[in-house]
């Protein structure tokens, strides 16, 4: 053997790090909490974030408080779903079938067709109940805008804590929603104070 040559040494590969799925049949109460105390957290803060800019669209709120009305109204539809793009896609994630980009186009596409069905819903029931075709339009444009960006802001949050090893069902949620609940209250505010300060 020749004492010129050199032993290749190959580099240890890195091990992978495991997701820990949050699993009430496994872990212990204690255990349960501290993975799932963190995300409400950061639900939390996010949540004054999100009462503070409530709090900026005071204008238009003032020239109609039945504008106040529907906030939960829109910021609930949004959110609900929002909520299941999440939980199917965290379902399929578990499972290894899920393919973000897949996910991506056929969850625009639905956001899209239900924001348009639930757009003209509210248009028409805000309409019959208030006789109102400016609040009407607000609510409606707003219901569609809200409704066609929940499954983005849930697949993306979702994809973000997979990648970073996180259990997808326990920071997901409380974090999507109220990043999605924040972006529905923006949306609703500019469109009802274009619409009514305009």
């Amino acid at each position: 053997m020749d004492i010129s040559e050199e032993k290749i040494v190959e580099p240890k590969a890195e091990p992978k790090k495991i997701i820990r799925y949050a699993d009430d049949d496994r872990y212990p109460v204690s255990t349960l909490a501290l993975m799932r105390i963190p995300p409400l957290v950061g639900g939390l803060a996010l949540g004054m974030v999100l009462a503070f800019i409530t709090s900026r669209f005071e204008e238009v709120l003032l020239k109609n408080i039945q504008m106040a009305f529907f906030i939960p109204f829109v910021v609930y539809m949004a959110a609900a779903v929002g909520s299941q793009t999440q939980s199917i896609y965290t379902r399929d994630l578990k499972s290894g079938k899920a393919g973000f980009m897949h996910y991506l186009v056929k969850e625009t596409c639905l956001g899209l067709i239900l924001g348009l069905l639930f757009g003209v819903a509210s248009w028409l029931m805000v309409e019959m109940w208030f006789g109102s075709e400016v609040i009407a339009r607000a609510v409606a444009l707003s219901m569609f805008a809200a409704i066609a960006t929940a499954p983005l802001v849930a697949l993306i949050v979702t994809e973000v804590l997979q990648l970073e090893r996180q259990d997808p069902a326990v920071g997901a949620g409380p974090i999507a929603t109220v990043i999605q609940d924040t972006i529905t209250v923006i949306i609703y505010g500019l469109i009802s104070s274009a619409i009514l300060l305009g």
